[in-house]
């Protein structure tokens, strides 16, 4: 064969990130997670302040909260199971939108103490379907074009949230000090809506849904015609899942413990001053936005799961590093462990909990997006008693745990039948 032509021959692999960009799909998705994250981000710090300072409750009262999201992981399975059936992931995903906007702007008119919660519980709990249905919507449109680059374009898609999630916090505590809290509240219920914008009026392809069971193929949603029905998912089907989802929160429920502790403990055991505690809060985002593009490299020859094992460990070590070094170096080291631990989790998870459930990525989606707050509850749960029982910064040994038990688990499934790649 002539040289020429076997050059010619050779076609350069697709670029994820110029794939989202040429896509109108994955790129209104893109930008309608960053404002998605940007929003929720910007107020989950503030709302014990607003509860405290503006509608005058105890602070176990406000801690009491946190526990409202438990009703998050319902709601989600509600709207994914929902869209499973239907197909119209878009749809949903407006839905899902504006019902969180009500919601947060609802909050910021709250006079009563009792109407944060009920908000947060009934109403709040269906905005995280909107990201779910994103997800399960670029998995649709991959699925159905065969693209060889997919957990790249999902990766790319993901970390629009947590880019969202590193500007969030410091433009809330930035509106919350000028304005007020019911301003910066408002302005998460415009961040919320404003979601629907990017996408227009995009329309989502809807791969081929083998049942696994039957081996039957239904038939691709043709845009505006009625969707075929989705196989019914038992529980028995979704056991991978929600095993894989239950480790998931092992390893996240540190989260709320080190960002309710870790500062504290920098300030007043270590007395670090104010800049490098900054730093050693700011440094872990930015670790892991620049490792989960190579996660998804390295997955591709290590295999997920075996990755989110080295993942996982790496929590433990990072726990470990705040509960037994009393520095600035040992901080640091934790957060930038914990880096990696999200630069493989936030990249990948989503893609393995599809996987897992493969007739219904709807359903996946949304079970593993909320599952973080069943997480963050565990993890604030935990923080107060261990607090109570161990102190700083010996509390950090039970998320320690938590991740050792999820490194663990995730050990054997990498091992077992239902490993995601």
């Amino acid at each position: 064969m002539s040289p020429v032509l076997a050059a010619a021959d050779v076609v350069p692999a697709p670029s994820a990130v110029r794939s989202v960009w040429d896509s109108p799909l994955y790129r209104g998705a893109t930008v309608a997670l960053f404002l998605s994250g940007l929003g929720t981000s910007a107020a989950a710090p503030q709302i014990t302040l607003f509860l405290v300072d503006d509608l005058h409750v105890s602070l176990t009262t406000a801690g009491l909260y946190y526990l409202t999201s438990v009703t998050a992981p319902v709601a989600g399975y509600l709207v994914g199971a929902r869209s499973d059936r239907t197909g119209r992931r878009l749809g949903l995903f407006r839905l899902c939108a504006v019902l969180g906007a009500l919601g947060w702007c609802a909050m910021a008119f709250a006079h009563q103490v009792w109407m944060p919660f009920v908000i947060s519980a009934v109403v709040l709990a269906f905005a995280g379907g909107a990201g779910s249905q994103l997800f399960a919507a670029v998995h649709d449109d991959l699925q159905a074009t065969a693209s060889p680059i997919g957990d790249g374009v999902v990766s790319v898609v993901r970390m629009a949230l947590t880019a969202g999630w590193i500007v969030g916090p410091v433009a809330g505590s930035l509106l919350a000090m000028t304005s007020g809290p019911r301003v910066m509240l408002m302005a998460t219920g415009v961040c919320t809506l404003a979601q629907i914008l990017p996408m227009g009026f995009a329309r989502a392809r809807s791969a081929p849904h083998a049942d696994q069971a039957a081996g039957a193929e239904a038939d691709a949603e043709v845009p505006g015609s009625q969707a075929p029905a989705r196989p019914h998912v038992g529980i028995r089907t979704m056991l991978p899942l929600l095993t894989f989802t239950g480790l998931y929160v092992l390893v996240y429920a540190g989260e709320p413990i080190k960002y309710g502790y870790l500062t504290i403990y920098m300030h007043d055991d270590l007395h670090l001053p104010t800049t490098v505690s900054g730093a050693v809060i700011a440094i872990q985002p930015l670790i892991e936005l620049a490792l989960m593009p190579v996660a998804v490299v390295v997955a591709r020859r290590t295999g997920m799961m075996r990755l989110m094992v080295l993942g996982a460990a790496f929590g433990v070590g990072a726990n470990l590093c705040f509960a037994l070094t009393a520095g600035a170096a040992g901080m640091f080291a934790g957060q930038i462990l914990m880096g990696g631990v999200w630069g493989v989790f936030a990249g990948l998870g989503i893609i393995v909990a599809q996987r897992l459930l493969p007739q219904a990525v709807a359903t996946a989606s949304a079970v593993f997006m909320s599952s973080t707050a069943i997480a963050s509850a565990l993890g604030g749960l935990t923080g107060s008693l261990g607090v109570s029982l161990l102190g700083l910064p010996h509390v950090f040994l039970a998320p320690a745990l938590y991740g050792t038990v999820a490194t663990v688990g995730i050990a054997v499934m990498s091992r077992s039948r239902h490993a995601a790649g």
